[in-house]
């Protein structure tokens, strides 16, 4: 296995302004607190210690000895769960959808970092204690963003009527799923193992909240991850407080808005995550996830017949917590409240909207933790490697748009040169004398000779394109082998790690797929890797 890495910046997938993040640009220092450096981490350490109630720890035990009662668990993660007790124990922790069949590939990636920073956490701070965490978005509704996953170039979907939290959702259907996948998965052991895995997750689990936690920790439970469910009434109820600030005080909202204002100011062109809401909670209830509205004198359950007023509103949160589900500006306040965090690991969008809640942290007292991008990979098999050898294609080849790679690449292997730079100087240069004859006879001259210059340029450009498109038809061939490894690696023009389903690699490297990307893949590294195998 042979790794390289490129950075972020030039790999044309990632914003400006996560680039700018990973690089500690300081025009956006005030976003952020502590950055993922060994010093960032002390200070986080020390910070994060001194501020999470020792009575927030034995909840949360207790809560997820509860959320695994009906689970094998490891024990490693039982080693963590009781761990979380002690003062000395913290959090690293990443989040994601309940994708069908863990979704695409960088769910992956994203467990992997967060268990390799854990365990490299460890070994830079002997004395405390290092927990994963994989929180699952099960009060999400977003149900057309998870129900399917790619698989040999097929969309493999689960055609089912669904309404509020997914996590909530019974796995009827599932079997139809299952049959067309196994169908093309054949009959190799590997495959064999993943007939298994599938149907173990989604055919013996009632929901589609123990069929993920399941998965997970059949492929990460060895290492001591620990899935966490914040749809818990006991973990909620710690919630209380700072929900009832959101929805009577709207601080949130106060707060998002003036970082919003700021990260504008800056006039940088950075894109702007997610908006706030007055009100940044849904009420959530029996198929139903609606958001909670403030209108005149009362509380409505938008596009429901719910209303309260504040004080039925503040009575139903105290009687039932788990009914109150936080949304993209509020959940991420509810993960440090109930854990001892440390460090979020997510990806580009997700760092983005992080960043905007800096200010909502320090309103709510609530130490804002340290964001770490996730690792993204490419991964290219032994066959695709040959491939590139033999067409001279470099790791950074591979990142260019379509069009550029294949211009690039038919100028270094033609044996035509189709590179008119010297000629277009040669042309510069005679138009220099020509600009000072003008302007020693009649100056009016001067748009006359401007205007024949664009000209001949212009002759000259679309000549070189001509001679180009002349030798692509020619090296028809080479081309089109350059496409089709570009396109197995970039599927949908996008990142492979977007759009592969981690059955593919397995298929191939079985059980040695999950070791290989631990050892790959490094947290702290901040760089695009490349993996050849």
């Amino acid at each position: 296995m042979d790794i390289d890495c490129l950075p972020f910046k030039e790999t044309g997938y990632f914003s400006n302004l996560i680039c700018d993040y990973i690089e500690a640009d300081r025009k956006i220092k005030t976003l952020y607190k502590n950055f993922p450096d060994r010093a960032g981490f002390q200070k986080q350490l020390k910070e994060k210690g001194a501020n999470f109630p020792q009575e927030n720890r034995a909840i949360l035990k207790e809560a997820l000895l509860h959320q695994y009662k009906d689970f094998n668990v490891s024990d490693n993660t039982l080693h963590h769960i009781n761990s979380l007790k002690e003062s000395s124990t913290f959090t690293v922790v990443t989040g994601h959808q309940l994708n069908l069949f863990t979704g695409p590939l960088y769910f992956l990636y994203k467990i992997i970092a967060t268990i390799n920073l854990a365990e490299q956490l460890k070994k830079d701070f002997p004395d405390s204690n290092f927990v994963p965490i994989y929180w699952m978005a099960t009060e999400d509704h977003d149900f057309d963003e998870i129900n399917y996953f790619n698989f040999q170039g097929k969309k493999l979907q689960w055609n089912k009527d669904a309404s509020g939290a997914v996590g909530h959702l019974g796995t009827e259907g599932l079997d139809e799923v299952f049959r067309i996948f196994s169908s093309h998965l054949g009959s190799s052991k590997n495959a064999l193992e993943l007939k298994d895995l599938f149907e173990k997750a989604y055919l013996e689990n009632g929901t589609l909240t123990n069929a993920t936690r399941f998965l997970a920790n059949e492929l990460f439970g060895e290492y001591g991850l620990v899935i966490v469910d914040g749809g818990d009434s006991r973990l909620k109820r710690l919630l209380i407080p700072y929900a009832k600030k959101d929805i009577l005080e709207q601080k949130a909202h106060s707060e998002v808005s003036k970082t919003i204002s700021a990260i504008e100011g800056l006039n940088e062109g950075y894109p702007i995550q997610v908006n706030p809401r007055e009100i940044n909670y849904f009420y959530l209830h029996e198929g139903l996830r609606e958001r909670i509205v403030e209108h005149k004198d009362s509380y409505v359950v938008n596009d429901t017949a719910i209303s309260f007023t504040e004080e039925e509103l503040l009575r139903e949160l105290e009687e039932h917590p788990e009914r109150f589900s936080p949304n993209v500006i509020a959940r991420p306040l509810y993960q440090e409240v109930i854990l001892p965090n440390l460090c979020y690991i997510g990806g580009g969008g997700e760092i983005a909207y992080w960043l905007e809640l800096k200010a909502t942290f320090e309103a709510m007292q609530v130490p804002f933790p340290i964001l770490l991008l996730r690792n993204s990979a490419l991964v290219i098999s032994k066959k695709q490697l040959k491939k590139l050898d033999k067409m001279q294609l470099s790791v950074k080849d591979l990142f260019l748009k379509q069009n550029s790679l294949i211009n690039k690449k038919i100028r270094e292997i033609s044996n035509v040169e189709i590179d008119f730079t010297s000629q277009k100087e040669l042309l510069e240069n005679q138009f220099k004398d020509l600009y000072t004859l003008a302007e020693q006879t009649d100056k009016s001259f001067l748009g006359a000779v401007k205007a024949q210059e664009v000209k001949q340029k212009k002759g000259l450009d679309h000549l070189e394109k001509r001679l180009l498109k002349a030798q692509k038809r020619k090296l028809k061939d080479h081309v089109v082998r350059m496409t089709e490894i570009q396109n197995e690696l970039f599927p949908g023009k996008s990142l492979q790690e977007r759009n592969l389903n981690f059955s593919e690699l397995y298929l191939e490297y079985g059980d040695g797929l999950i070791p290989m990307l631990k050892n790959a893949l490094q947290p702290l590294c901040m760089e695009f890797t490349v993996i050849s195998l």
